[in-house]
């Protein structure tokens, strides 16, 4: 894969997590958007999904899971980043 400049933000508090991801093209966001597809598929609670403009040009997806007592959102959030080959989240 080639060098991936997708950024990642990851939040959470008790039953509660977020996974932002800033990028530039559209086939940054076209990755993005398949690897959410084919990762969320695999928990049981639907997550909110949203887009919006950063800075710079960047703009960014979130996915949030609310009131997840068991935290599978967690290993979503795990193998989308995974599956965009992004090492670390800031």
């Amino acid at each position: 894969m080639a060098q991936c400049f997708i950024v990642a933000d990851h939040k959470s508090e008790e039953r509660y997590s977020k996974l932002s991801l800033a990028y530039t093209t559209p086939e940054e966001k076209q990755q993005i958007e398949d690897a959410i597809t084919k990762c969320s598929a695999e928990c049981s609670i639907v997550p909110i999904t949203y887009g919006g403009d950063v800075t710079q040009g960047r703009k960014m997806i979130t996915i949030e899971y609310h009131d997840d007592a068991d935290r599978e959102g967690g290993a979503v959030f795990e193998k989308i980043l995974n599956c965009l080959g992004i090492k670390e989240c800031h």
